[in-house]
């Protein structure tokens, strides 16, 4: 631990010795977003007991110190200590624990978990945002009780993790979940030449799947250019064009998920993120999935998130368990 940590952990000690204690055992999760960095606290319950957000910054460095700022300031309002976990944008290699994929491009090639221990001065658990969201509905959200549980973000792209007994399946490499980078299963004629992913494979399901992707397809099939929640309403209010789109988009998702469901087979699938809000998508999706799985014979749900916006931060909490956090008092 290096001495700039020593000295911030020692403050720490410092100011919270001066406040009343509780033995509420308490954990912090942050979700490390694009714009915004968000922490929650829970308690044991795991109800949200305090909420703090700042803007997302531009360096490296500045992160570290921003989230050192807003652990402390949250901590300062608990009165005591907490454990902590973070969900962030790509993931981690395993190994090295260098950061690959992330969409706050400095964060990649980095270090990230230990850096932030050691700005920290204490273990901290990280894990991608998929995870984290997958987790958080596994626990105590749109899929509690369920064994296996898979969630899907789809929003401006599209990303999903795994839960089996409430624990994170990350896979040897990581990279259990991106179903948004697998090819979109059975392209019809209309969806060929595929189209050429950020990632530099063509064809993937978060081309076609995510926001974004709904409103490029819904561009090239019309030649109307209209934001995906106009292209909803326009689907609302009758509009042929676009209600073509959403049953075309339905079709796509039920294939996609169809590949879990042969895969993975999760007693629940949870989807998140902008167009998880789109009603009328669920409208015949888990009976699209089961004509796809082997034998029909997979008779799990597809749901919409409990926990919204929130399932990410709540899910960095969650990594720690109340045990763990009890045990930390």
């Amino acid at each position: 631990m290096g001495k700039r940590a020593r000295d911030w952990r020692g403050f720490y000690d410092a100011h919270l010795a001066q406040r009343p204690g509780s033995s509420v055992s308490l954990r912090i999760g942050i979700d490390f977003g694009g714009t915004k960095i968000e922490a929650a606290a829970l308690d044991e319950q795991g109800t949200v007991i305090h909420r703090q957000r700042t803007e997302t910054p531009d360096r490296y460095d500045v992160a570290l110190s921003t989230l050192r700022d807003l652990v402390a300031a949250v901590e300062g309002h608990l009165g005591r200590r907490a454990l902590v976990g973070i969900g962030t944008p790509g993931s981690a290699v395993q190994g090295t624990g260098l950061i690959r994929n992330a969409n706050s491009v400095y964060l990649n090639g980095q270090p990230f978990q230990r850096d932030l221990e050691q700005t920290l001065g204490r273990e901290v658990r990280l894990a991608n945002d998929a995870n984290c969201f997958a987790l958080s509905e596994a626990v105590d959200g749109a899929a509690a009780g369920k064994a296996s549980v898979f969630g899907l973000i789809i929003g401006t792209g599209c990303g999903g993790g795994l839960v089996i007994d409430r624990k994170v399946i990350g896979g040897a490499h990581g990279l259990t979940g991106e179903l948004g980078h697998m090819p979109l299963p059975d392209p019809q004629p209309d969806e060929l030449p595929a189209p050429a992913c950020w990632c530099g494979l063509r064809g993937c399901f978060e081309s076609w799947v995510s926001g974004t992707g709904f409103r490029r397809a819904f561009v090239v099939a019309t030649g109307r250019d209209l934001s995906s929640p106009a292209i909803v309403e326009a689907a609302l209010n009758g509009d042929p064009d676009a209600r073509d789109a959403l049953d075309r988009y339905r079709d796509r998702l039920a294939r996609g998920l169809a590949v879990v469901a042969n895969l993975i087979d999760p007693d629940t699938i949870v989807l998140g993120g902008g167009m998880s809000n789109v009603a009328p998508i669920y409208e015949g999706l888990a009976e699209g999935v089961r004509a796809r799985s082997f034998s029909g014979a997979w008779t799990g749900d597809v749901v919409q998130a409990r926990w919204g916006d929130s399932s990410g931060v709540r899910g960095a909490a969650l990594l720690w368990t109340v045990e763990e956090a009890a045990a930390a008092l």
